[in-house]
């Protein structure tokens, strides 16, 4: 009956990534039998996709106006903001000024690609650290692909520069380049890089780049714990692989796990929780179809790989991931906040352990969501393409 109504839903279903720069998905992926899991799934059965009702029960204000494509934002300890511009600026908006900061990375801004994601070390007051992913043009080759910075910020100026991570090879492609950052409770670093347009050659191989969650130290050292540390010829800073685009990377505090949410193709944009070493079945595996409406592979599910614990159909093209801990929304604690680029709102959806139950559309129409946080205030904020940064706020 699942399989029936999928296919019911997918016929229905439209072109729905509405990303800059998407190119069509064409080839059938070939199985690759690479390692699997070293930790195998539980067995949740994947739920149904589930429509969206629609909630008056939140507007916004904005804080930070006029920006053009906000592609991250954190906030410093002294309440004042970090925000990256997909075309390189770096902003920090304090005391209502937006002030330009010099010494950013060089990034190679074509399609999905630029400067995008910005997180600050846990221990970022004592130390001063920032992370940055962004799609760099160091190394071999013409083009790009994505690359993990840390540096301090002194003044209007990034300092103490370090490159820790850039992956290769260079493509000028201008789809898939991720990239999320987050730290576990251990304070290990994960970012994201997406298979950058190469599904058949990239996610599935580990001695290769991209379609990858990759796990470092806070100095872009390896952990000795990795997966695939001593695996020949593979990538060892990878911590989980068969991913296509992930925009969304959050920890869940109650569960202590790193859960991302990826784009997929026509239809198919997953949410899955990351777990060591494991295969997320990207192309073997998906629930969406090619951009013209062909079918990219039959299969669901296969043991060794990893089932999401929830998928959209049609597409929604997540960007920004929240997971709310805060007092001051009770109706959405304890629950999962995404934005839509795609349908340019904010979705609330309730979370019972890893079973997503309900669907609820806030903020419709503001615009392109990019990104979505909880502030030190207890605040949810977003990033608007072509708005710039809004707080979430209460009708009732």
């Amino acid at each position: 009956m699942k399989k029936i109504l999928f296919l019911l839903t997918l016929a229905f279903s439209f072109y729905s990534c509405g990303e800059n720069g998407k190119t069509s998905d064409t080839a059938r992926a070939e199985e690759n039998t690479e390692q699997n899991s070293e930790e195998q799934s539980e067995q949740i059965e994947v739920p149904d996709p589930i429509p969206a009702e629609s909630s008056e029960a939140y507007s916004y204000e904005m804080v930070v106006e006029d920006l053009d494509i906000p592609w991250g934002f954190e906030f410093l300890p002294d309440g004042s903001i970090i925000i990256t511009e997909k075309s390189g600026e770096i902003i920090h908006f304090k005391d209502g000024q937006k002030i330009q900061i010099q010494g950013g990375p060089d990034v190679y801004n074509r399609g999905q690609g630029g400067l995008l994601d910005v997180a600050l070390h846990p221990n970022y007051e004592s130390n001063g650290w920032l992370y940055f992913t962004y799609s760099s043009k160091d190394g071999e080759g013409e083009g790009g692909n994505t690359a993990l910075m840390r540096a301090k910020l002194e003044g209007n100026k990034l300092i103490s520069k370090e490159v820790l991570y850039k992956a290769s090879p260079n493509t000028t492609k201008g789809q898939h380049f991720g990239s999320r950052i987050s730290f576990d409770k251990e304070g290990y670093l994960y970012f994201s890089s997406g298979d950058r347009g190469a599904r058949d050659e990239n996610p599935q191989d580990i001695t290769r780049d991209n379609g990858k969650i990759y796990r470092l130290n806070d100095d872009g050292s390896i952990p000795s714990d990795n997966p695939f540390v001593g695996e020949e010829n593979a990538v060892e800073a990878i911590y989980s692989y068969g991913h296509r685009n992930p925009q969304g990377m959050i920890l869940n505090p109650d569960t202590g796990e790193i859960w991302v949410h990826e784009h997929g193709p026509k239809g198919g944009d997953e949410i899955n929780v990351i777990k060591k070493g494991a295969n997320y079945g990207w192309p073997v595996l998906t629930y969406g179809e090619n951009y013209s409406g062909t079918p990219i592979t039959d299969e669901r599910t296969r043991p060794g790989m990893e089932d999401p614990i929830f998928y959209w159909l049609p597409s929604i093209a997540p960007s920004g991931f929240a997971y709310v801990t805060s007092d001051k929304y009770p109706e959405l604690k304890g629950d999962l906040l995404v934005g839509s680029l795609k349908f340019k709102y904010l979705e609330h959806l309730e979370l019972d352990g890893k079973k997503i139950s309900k669907r609820t559309k806030l903020i419709e129409d503001i615009g392109r969501l990019r990104d979505v946080i909880q502030g030190p205030d207890g605040n949810i904020y977003v990033a608007v393409e072509g708005k710039g940064i809004a707080k979430l706020t209460n009708n009732n």
